[in-house]
């Protein structure tokens, strides 16, 4: 009697890439686009922070490309959960977010870089393979302004306090700026009038304003200054 063949185990070299989005479309055009890469692999997919991180502890990925608004919360919040966890893994923020409004904050929050999705498909992978070699990965020009603004005045805080907002009160302060209403931002947002109308509250004591007219021309001429900041 002869004993069986052992079976080769073959083992991927390639790098595991997660993704965390809302949008089933938008999951199904980015795994076309990162399969097509020879060392990368989509591991599996989520659009809401609980299953990403039920999944992340299974799968153990290289890297997760996350959005920063989800269904259940946000992207900035999940990458908060994955550090306090220990997991050590990449977080690569892909927004339709502007990056010189948002790429800070995500930094900050803990993440390894900041796409928006207008960019190239291109960028996207020269910023997946980035991360993956353990660097950080913002725009050429935002770069440039970071670095501006560390050694301006000697590292003078040069912020205008929304430094102080949570990422939500960040999300409603910009759509201030750009021109909706309370009705429109919750619409956009998903949530109630008068959840929205608390943020609002909130953002105006933090940044010390009287009225919603001053609120609404704070957030204008904040859109309109950190929009063009980096151009």
């Amino acid at each position: 009697m002869t004993a069986p063949k052992k079976t080769k185990k073959t083992t991927s070299t390639k790098k595991k890439v997660y993704l965390v989005d809302d949008h089933p479309i938008v999951r199904q055009g980015l795994i076309k686009l990162i399969e097509q890469e020879e060392g990368l692999e989509v591991c599996g997919e989520s659009g809401t922070v609980s299953d990403a991180l039920d999944a992340l502890k299974k799968l153990g990925p290289d890297v997760v490309l996350v959005d920063i608004s989800l269904e259940d919360s946000n992207g900035l919040e999940l990458i908060k959960l994955v550090d306090d966890l220990g997991l050590q893994i990449p977080m690569l923020v892909l927004s339709m977010h502007d990056e010189s409004l948002y790429a800070e904050h995500a930094l900050r929050a803990g993440a390894s870089g900041y796409v928006m999705k207008q960019a190239a498909s291109s960028t996207l992978i020269q910023a997946i393979e980035k991360v993956l070699d353990g660097e950080i990965y913002v725009s050429k020009s935002m770069s440039s302004q970071m670095l501006k603004m560390a050694f301006r005045s000697g590292g003078e805080d040069m912020r205008t306090g929304t430094e102080t907002l949570s990422l939500r009160e960040l999300e409603v302060f910009e759509l201030i700026g750009r021109g909706n209403s309370t009705r429109e931002i919750a619409g956009q947002l998903h949530l109630s009038v008068k959840t929205i109308e608390t943020y609002r509250a909130h953002i105006k004591d933090k940044l010390q304003l009287r009225s919603g007219t001053e609120l609404m021309q704070r957030a204008i001429h904040w859109v309109e200054t950190e929009s063009h900041r980096i151009s």
